[in-house]
């Protein structure tokens, strides 16, 4: 199975909360949607903190040169 894309997961997750909104499924669908939903979630939250860790940022050094350096990362555990 290849691996989701973040926009597809964010579409997906989108729609899961619409349906669950509704109110219109019994308590089985809306568990099963909701387990789906957490893992896509998850999968958004990954590809964010990916493309977090990947960004640079141009910063100013003591003589007025500028720097690169990475983007800071909050590594925290996946819950």
């Amino acid at each position: 199975m290849s691996e989701i894309k973040f926009e597809k997961a964010m579409t997906r997750l989108e729609k899961i909360v619409e349906e669950l909104e509704s109110g219109d499924l019994d308590i089985d669908k809306s568990l099963e949607i909701f387990e789906e939903g957490i893992k896509m979630s998850r999968v958004c939250s990954k590809k964010l903190t990916e493309a977090e860790a990947k960004i640079e940022k141009l910063t100013k050094g003591k003589k007025g040169e500028l720097i690169t350096e990475l983007f800071p990362v909050n590594e925290k555990d996946d819950e």
